[in-house]
């Protein structure tokens, strides 16, 4: 850091003496002042490589000479600090531009590593080379070179120009949609309606709304293509009526369906019609997730964060460092939860480079993966909340790095806790016909009450 300016202004003298006394000792050069004016005056000549401001000065806010500030020097980190601790504060640092907002009173160690992360952080040329990349990457509908990925392609690309029905699988977050809306997009009918139908939170009164007659997605969407999501939470009812609609001709528009989870094994488990699945299985694209194809990871990542500044948010580039971090996680929450995680550090991350340390920081606070929102809902089925629930206990095992065991035992054993202690809340603790209820042998009952620690009386109401 030797021979590195740091301009510093504030209006305290004591704190002016104090800064410099440490960013000296740090090996920095300093130049303080006590007021806007001087500062903006360093700043339009060129002088120093860190600005270090306080709000509020005699000749006025450091607000009003900050976007020029930025105009005159775009590249040049600046760190405000105030005591005026407010919300507004913080924004208004954020909006002008500022590297970090700092609060008063502050510790000099957090200050001195925040000016040395600051001077350090510098996009190298391989990370705007790449970036330059995620440019063009973020335009295509989909993102990814890897191996999957072209199988994905290949089929897309012979089924696009036909009317085919098409059927998307793939676990939640993996793009669904984006598929579907690609093979709208390649197809003749590019040009017709792209209407979409959450089939999980219909009933068959309400399949009947959205999809027929004349203000049904079927009529508005003419001849354009009708996406039907959520087949795998879809209702037993909702399906023997989807399946009667489609037989009786279904309207002129294509249809592409997807479901989060392989709808042949539920089929096999008596949870999904056949009919209904032969009738929506003619083409299948099976969408692999992020963890099956890491090496699209830093061209995802990259592409996500330019997304994320041709929206609004601070201009950021991926490093090698951060690029590696981010293929060496197992991504539960697939390409959502990636994009997310890119978002996030667009907007609460001050370096304009993100490496490896800025990736652990936000993985890190990843300790629960993304459910299902058919699983919260009021109306979600028994074994969709269960999903979602073994779904949280292997993001967790795998967010802390430890192994999963007896995962058997622990999901029967909190399921059993609750079902006996309704069943005897619903009978007032009467063993036997919480038994009959259960479809179980009062001994056997009788035993897992004693291994569970259930008491029988305190379930009385």
């Amino acid at each position: 850091m030797s021979g590195r300016t740091v301009l510093i202004a504030d209006d305290d003298a004591s704190i002016r003496l104090v800064l410099s006394q440490a960013l000296t000792r740090e090996g920095f050069q300093v130049r303080a002042t006590g007021n806007a004016s001087t500062l903006y005056k360093w700043v339009k000549d060129g002088d120093g490589d860190l600005v270090l401001t306080d709000v509020m000065m005699p000749d006025g806010s450091v607000f009003d000479v900050l976007p020029r500030m930025r105009m005159e020097r775009p590249k040049l980190p600046i760190i405000v600090m105030s005591a005026q601790n407010t919300m507004l504060t913080a924004i208004s640092a954020a909006e002008q531009g500022a590297y970090e907002y700092l609060p008063k009173p502050f510790d000099l160690d957090v200050l001195t590593g925040l000016v040395r992360r600051a001077l350090n952080t510098r996009q190298d040329y391989g990370a705007a080379v790449q970036a330059k990349k995620a440019e063009k990457d973020e335009r295509l509908p989909l993102i990814g070179r890897s191996a999957p990925m072209q199988e994905v392609y290949r089929v897309l690309s012979r089924v696009a120009g036909s009317d085919l029905t098409v059927l998307v699988e793939g676990e939640s977050g993996t793009g669904k949609k984006l598929v579907a809306r690609a093979v709208h997009d390649f197809s003749r009918r590019r040009n017709e309606p792209f209407l979409t139908v959450n089939l999980a939170a219909l009933d068959p009164a309400g399949l009947d709304r959205e999809i027929e007659g004349p203000e049904g997605a079927l009529a508005r969407a003419r001849a354009g293509t009708l996406y039907l999501s959520g087949l795998a939470d879809t209702p037993v009812p909702t399906q023997a009526r989807l399946a009667r609609l489609l037989a009786d001709g279904g309207g002129e528009a294509r249809l592409v369906a997807s479901a989060d989870r392989e709808l042949r094994d539920l089929v096999a488990q008596g949870l999904f019609r056949e009919d209904l699945f032969y009738r929506l299985n003619v083409v299948s694209i099976r969408l692999p997730p992020l963890r099956e194809r890491l090496a699209d990871v830093p061209d995802l990542a990259r592409a996500f964060l330019t997304r994320a500044t041709r929206e609004g948010l601070p201009e950021k580039a991926l490093d090698r460092t951060g690029a590696d971090e981010l293929s060496a996680w197992t991504w539960p929450g697939n390409v959502r939860e990636l994009e997310n995680l890119m978002r996030r550090i667009a907007a609460l991350h001050p370096d304009p480079l993100v490496g490896a340390e800025t990736i652990r920081r936000e993985l890190a606070r990843e300790k629960v993966a993304p459910v299902p929102v058919a699983a919260t809902g009021d109306d979600a089925d028994l074994e969709t909340v269960a999903y979602g629930a073994i779904q949280r206990l292997f993001a967790e095992a795998h967010a802390e790095g430890r192994p999963l065991a007896d995962l058997h035992d622990q999901v029967i054993a909190a399921v059993e806790r609750p079902l006996f202690e309704l069943a005897l809340r619903e009978t007032r603790g009467n063993q036997i016909r919480a038994a009959d209820i259960l479809g179980l042998n009062r001994n056997t009952l009788r035993k897992r009450l004693q291994t569970l620690n259930i008491d029988a009386g305190a379930t009385r109401s």
